[in-house]
């Protein structure tokens, strides 16, 4: 059974994406799967242990098409996050992030733990990876690495429509996971992450680039719109 209604060309959209934006590697077709039954056939189980950062890397840049279940996730925070795990005590206390030095007090690493976006613990089976254009599932939401001035160009396809204002919500820690996955399935709007240490180190995300996460909804607008704010008069090309 299908998660969404609407139909939706996901390898005109990633083309649409890819051509106006010129990306560099796939959008990535991110699925929370909540039980085995809604693994498809025919898209095998991710081989070695990984962080679900690489595993998007793997979508993005060479084309994987796999699922993992939570023992195959070896960031814990990311796991958390994503609702495969139980959060670690260290770090629901603050004490992992307090020790990597990334804030001045306990106090503020237990701030910044207690509004990370995370989805209920247990409620996902195993997540799922693609390069948007040859999906065999239904995304929950689309991953998009890419540099500032195609972020730009995506920013204004959000708001081509409606208009309005993008309020982007991170915290420089659990960019790919909490912050653009869970985050933007959560409140299904789209949001911008700077990336983190740990995606930049363990993923190839570049110093000048970005990740945005899109509901898998608003896929079919946001392509649409796309050309027609680049081609626009006003827009700086590159």
């Amino acid at each position: 059974m299908e998660d969404i209604r609407t139909t939706i060309d996901y390898a005109e959209v990633s083309e649409s994406l890819k051509k106006n934006l010129g990306l560099s590697g796939s959008p990535v077709a991110v699925k929370f799967a909540r039980t085995e039954e809604e693994i498809p056939e025919g898209v095998e189980a991710l081989a070695e242990n990984t962080r679900h950062c690489q595993m998007v890397s793997l979508a993005r840049k060479e084309g994987k098409i796999f699922y993992a279940t939570a023992d195959k996730h070896s960031c814990s925070g990311g796991a958390w996050a994503l609702g495969l795990k139980e959060i670690t005590p260290s770090l629901k206390s603050g004490e992992f992030y307090f020790k990597l030095g990334k804030f001045d007090t306990w106090a503020a690493c237990k701030r910044t733990i207690d509004r990370i976006p995370h989805l209920e613990s247990g409620t996902t089976y195993a997540t799922m990876y693609a390069p948007l254009e040859k999906t065999p599932f239904t995304p929950t939401v689309v991953l998009i690495v890419a540099e500032a001035r195609m972020m730009l160009k995506l920013a204004q396809a959000v708001l081509y429509k409606l208009g309005g204002r993008i309020e982007s919500n991170f915290s420089g820690i659990q960019s790919v996971c909490a912050d653009t996955a869970t985050q933007t399935y959560l409140n299904g709007k789209v949001n911008f992450s700077l990336g983190c240490d740990g995606s930049r180190k363990f993923s190839g995300i570049e110093d000048g680039e970005m990740v945005m996460g899109i509901p898998v909804e608003l896929l079919p607008d946001i392509a649409e719109a796309l050309p027609i704010v680049t081609g626009a008069p006003g827009s700086v090309k590159k």
